[in-house]
């Protein structure tokens, strides 16, 4: 009999304009996980139509007139994903739960690298070992899964990183004092803010999300700002937020920016007290199955 296992953290997916791909949806669905995906109200009807309206949540306005943008430009223009993921923050506070997920919608699957060899998953349990692992720890205060890009076949990494940026899949600690913000990079933003106080992040490489950038498929940022103003605005407020460890680059015919997460080593992650690490290692039942 299978035994299938499902996260302990509620799951949110903010989404804008994308009821038509609505890739991290199916993925979550085809794995039998339950979530939640936050849109905003004009995009109700669409989205009902291809999704449970239960699993449906609409942004409240407040969300986006109070977001801190990081500009002079308020609202004359999308205040990006940020202000949903504010939302999410404190739907899940008063659902009682420590922690919470939220996704991009622009995630095709989630991935075990084992033996250097990218896996499906299938089952919440995916999930649910990351959850496990991180709460281990009384310090850490975000994590989430790499790219699938930077675990390839011939590389070599270790299970998990600690201190570096979280992006696109977020595991975030309720009760930490901070809240998205930035029209851009506030994947970004948000991790230098908790690495600055002495916070731990961790990213896994063991467990991968296979997401399409953001460019590559239609509604999202992409209708927002890249397709209309590039990545000069992007990168440019990302070093405006932190100069100390940021810095803008030109590489592969566009801009980008560098952040330099060195400073951050020093930052140790502290056991909680009566923690006892098994010996054998644990799969949550999860087994290679061909088909």
């Amino acid at each position: 009999m299978v035994i299938r296992m499902n996260p302990n953290y509620p799951l949110y997916i903010v989404s804008k304009n994308r009821a038509d791909t609505r890739l991290t949806s199916k993925a979550l669905e085809k794995m039998k996980v339950p979530y939640h995906i936050v849109i905003e109200e004009s995009d109700f009807d669409r989205y009902s139509t291809v999704i449970n309206k239960n699993k449906i949540l609409i942004l409240p306005e407040k969300y986006l007139d109070e977001y801190d943008t990081f500009d002079e430009l308020g609202r004359t223009k999308s205040t990006g994903p940020g202000s949903a993921r504010n939302f999410v923050w404190e739907h899940s506070i008063q659902r009682g739960a420590k922690r919470h997920w939220v996704m991009d919608d622009n995630i095709v699957g989630f991935m075990r690298w084992n033996n250097n060899l990218q896996l499906y998953v299938t089952t919440g349990a995916y999930f649910r070992a990351m959850e496990d692992f991180v709460d281990r720890y009384k310090n850490v205060a975000m994590a989430g899964p790499n790219y699938f890009m930077f675990a390839s076949r011939k590389s070599k990494a270790p299970p998990f990183i600690t201190n570096t940026r979280i992006y696109s899949c977020n595991l975030i600690k309720n009760d930490t004092p901070y809240r998205w913000r930035g029209r851009y990079n506030e994947d970004t933003d948000l991790s230098l803010r908790m690495l600055k106080d002495g916070w731990c992040t961790i990213q896994f490489n063991a467990f991968l999300q296979h997401k399409i950038t953001t460019q590559a498929i239609k509604g999202g940022n992409t209708e927002e700002f890249y397709k209309h103003e590039g990545t000069l605005p992007k990168s440019k407020m990302q070093v405006d937020m932190h100069p100390d460890v940021s810095k803008l680059v030109w590489r592969f015919n566009r801009w980008h920016h560098h952040v330099d997460y060195r400073p951050f080593k020093k930052n140790k992650l502290i056991k909680k007290d009566n923690i006892i690490i098994p010996k054998e290692p644990n799969n949550y039942g999860m087994a290679l199955t061909y088909v």
